[in-house]
C-alpha cells in the first residue's frame, strides 16, 4: 500500500522489451536506502516488485496486463518516473490509501495557471467517471491529489509549486497518457451494494443498500 506522497523522481536507465512486457531499471538515490529484494516501489502509480538493484538502480519486470492498462508501454530511455516506495508500518499517512493497481489511463486535455496553481484537466475512461467524485482523492501518476471539478467527460485537479517541483506532472504535454487509480473506497461500496458477482450462491442474500450505509454511518 501507498500513499501517493512521491519520494523522489526516478530515470528510466534501460528498457529491455519482450513480446508483450519489459524488464525496467531505473536510476534512483531515495528510494534504494533500506531496499531488498521483492520490495514493491510504486512507478508512476504501478505497484511493482524489485527484481534487482545496486547502489544507484533498481529493476523491475512488468507483465503484459501492466503494459497494455499503464502508461509504463510509453517510456523511452531517459524518461522521468515518480517513486514511492511502500508504506512502513507507524509512518504518517500524509496522502490517501493507493493499492498501486491502476484503473486505467486519462489523456491531459489543458494546462492553465491561476495564481500560484496550475490546473490539469484530464480525460478518463468513461466507465471510470462514476468513481470521480468532487473534492475526493484520486491518483494520477502515483500522485495523491484532489479532485477540484468533474463532470460527464473531464475532472480537473489543481498542482501547487511543491507538487509541480517534485513530481512529473508538470513536465507532461497535452495529449499525454497518465495513470489513473480511483480512490478504492468507492470501488468496494460499489461491489458491495450493487451485489454485481454472478458467483454468489442463491441463498447468500445481501442485506447491504443505500439505507444500511446511511444507517451505520458510511455515508
Amino acid at each position: 500500500m501507498f500513499t501517493g506522497l512521491i519520494e523522489e523522481i526516478g530515470i528510466v536507465k534501460s528498457i529491455n522489451k519482450g513480446i508483450h512486457s519489459a524488464k525496467i531499471s531505473i536510476h534512483a538515490k531515495k528510494v534504494l536506502n533500506n531496499l531488498k529484494i521483492g520490495d514493491s516501489i510504486s512507478t508512476n502509480g504501478v505497484c511493482l516488485t524489485v527484481t534487482q538493484f545496486d547502489n544507484c538502480s533498481f529493476s523491475i519486470d512488468v507483465m503484459p496486463e501492466t503494459m497494455r492498462k499503464s502508461n509504463l508501454k510509453n517510456l523511452k530511455i531517459g524518461s522521468k518516473v515518480n517513486l514511492e516506495r511502500a508504506l512502513k508500518l507507524g509512518d504518517r499517512f500524509g496522502g490517501h490509501i493507493v493499492s498501486g493497481h491502476i484503473d486505467g489511463t486519462g489523456i491531459i486535455k489543458s494546462f492553465k495557471k491561476e495564481d500560484n496553481a496550475t490546473w490539469i484537466s484530464i480525460k478518463p475512461p468513461r466507465e471510470l467517471l462514476r468513481y470521480i467524485v468532487y473534492k475526493g482523492s484520486i491518483t494520477i501518476d502515483g500522485i495523491s491529489l484532489t479532485v477540484a471539478y468533474e463532470d460527464d467527460e473531464i475532472f480537473n485537479v489543481s498542482v501547487i509549486p511543491l507538487t509541480g517541483n517534485e513530481t512529473t506532472l508538470l513536465t507532461k504535454k497535452i495529449g499525454e497518457e497518465v495513470n489513473i487509480e480511483c480512490d478504492i473506497i468507492g470501488k468496494y461500496v460499489e461491489k458491495f451494494s450493487t451485489n454485481k458477482n454472478k458467483n454468489y450462491k442463491e441463498d447468500v442474500k445481501n442485506n447491504i443498500d443505500v439505507n444500511f450505509l446511511k444507517n451505520n454511518g458510511f455515508i
